[in-house]
């Protein structure tokens, strides 16, 4: 979480003052790494893309989209359908399900709260 110092000062007036105020006093902040959200940010490539296709035909118009909107070049395009016209969709890896996102998702927070009740069990 991100404040500005007078935003800050001004919702929490007596933390403020606690914090920047007294002299002599100091804080320690952290944070457990392991609880960031891996996906938070996430944005699928062109390979995340054709792996969720079902056929080589869908895989080259999703390659023709990603070009024409500019989020692939020409020469990748390029390169993309010559492999997958020479080699298939299984060149990129196993099909990603339609809930694929979802289920790595849910493995992820159940594997955190597991983590969590661990060290409140402690």
């Amino acid at each position: 979480m991100i404040h500005d110092i007078e935003e800050f000062r001004k919702k929490y007036p007596n933390l403020y003052k606690e914090l920047v105020e007294d002299k002599g006093k100091s804080i320690t902040v952290g944070f457990d790494p392991s609880s960031i959200d891996p996906w938070r940010g996430y944005v699928p490539g062109v390979v995340d893309y054709i792996r969720r296709c079902r056929s080589v035909e869908e895989a080259l118009r999703v390659v023709d989209y990603l070009r024409e909107r500019g989020e692939i070049g020409e020469k990748e395009a390029s390169e993309l359908k010559n492999i997958l016209e020479e080699k298939g969709l299984g060149f990129f890896g196993g099909r990603k399900s339609d809930d694929y996102y979802y289920r790595e998702a849910s493995k992820y927070w159940e594997s955190l709260r597991a983590r969590r009740s661990d060290r409140e069990g402690d």
